[in-house]
């Protein structure tokens, strides 16, 4: 195996290591971040703290990690392929991918984006299923709210939480590959720009700590960079993200709407909800792609990938 084929085999092991960790730590503001952003008004949950502690109560701890599963398959693929398609892109753009060059690091960053959503749009639509399945229960037995409609995919329908096998077996059967690509056009808006915003972002924060001596920046400033420029760039597109999971939701209470594409939904909810829903789990996102960035850089940092693969040399 040449040189090369072993940085890009280390940066995989590294990015699905770093999703995996991270995912662990904060999947449950993550869970409050899709409920918060699918609930209209406060009707049931009245804040991140309130949504967990709620979840908690009524549906235990491993309530808070419902969905997680899915995430944990998959968030090693995704992560792997957004975080070593932007190194790849970066070299590929800027010649030995070190100098700074703001448009070639955008672009790089758009590359990766437009790569990752080929795992990241089916997992987010399974994941939101499950995540916004334990809100429902809620509603539907809300003196406030009325009855949500049953769950239903195509012929199926069931009061009972379904499982991620369940809802991807019904959307392949009944949609095809396309229902599991529900929200395509909504994940591609959220996640170029995001894309496009951290890794310029964090490049160059990292780069403020650079050490002459170690020829790189310090564990902690690494760490440090990537909360910072994750949480700037999950904050900016938060607008995006709560289309995305808007139109992701495929169970709706009754007085919930269906949209038929993201001007439809953003139109509605604007209309319906004012410009503040735009900004729902604005502060839950920036606590859970904090960390979860941070952790990433944190791995990329020690190159645990490096030490895994020369135990095999």
């Amino acid at each position: 195996m040449s040189k090369q084929d072993l940085s890009v085999t280390a940066k995989l092991i590294n990015g699905g290591m770093a999703g995996l960790l991270g995912v662990t730590c904060v999947f449950p503001i993550d869970l409050a971040k899709t409920r918060l952003q699918n609930q209209h008004g406060k009707d049931i949950y009245k804040g991140m703290i309130d949504c967990l502690m709620k979840t908690a109560r009524v549906e235990g701890f491993l309530g808070m990690y419902r969905g997680a599963a899915v995430n944990l398959t998959l968030v090693t693929p995704e992560k792997a392929i957004k975080l070593a398609a932007n190194d790849f892109f970066r070299q590929l753009l800027m010649e030995d991918g070190m100098q700074r060059n703001l448009k070639m690091e955008m672009l790089a960053g758009c590359g990766a984006g437009m790569c990752q959503v080929v795992v990241t749009c089916p997992m987010e639509m399974l994941k939101i299923q499950l995540q916004d399945a334990g809100r429902l229960v809620h509603h539907h037995g809300s003196a406030s709210a009325p009855a949500s409609r049953s769950y239903t995919i195509g012929s199926a329908s069931t009061h009972k939480c379904p499982s991620a096998t369940v809802i991807a077996w019904e959307l392949l059967r009944t949609q095809g590959l396309a229902g599991l690509y529900k929200g395509l056009g909504a994940t591609l808006l959220r996640d170029i720009p995001f894309s496009i915003i951290y890794f310029p972002l964090f490049a160059n924060l990292n780069n403020l700590g650079f050490n002459e001596l170690t020829g790189k920046a310090s564990f902690v400033h690494s760490f440090m960079s990537g909360c910072v420029a994750g949480s700037i760039a999950a904050v900016i597109v938060t607008p995006l993200d709560v289309l995305k999971t808007r139109i992701q939701t495929l169970k709706k209470g009754l007085v919930e709407d269906n949209y038929s594409g993201i001007t439809d939904c953003a139109r509605k909810l604007w209309i319906q909800e004012g410009p503040s829903a735009f900004m729902k789990g604005a502060g839950c996102r920036a606590l859970v792609i904090a960390p979860l960035f941070g952790i990433a850089q944190g791995v990329y940092f020690i190159g645990i990938g490096e030490h895994i693969l020369k135990c095999f040399e």
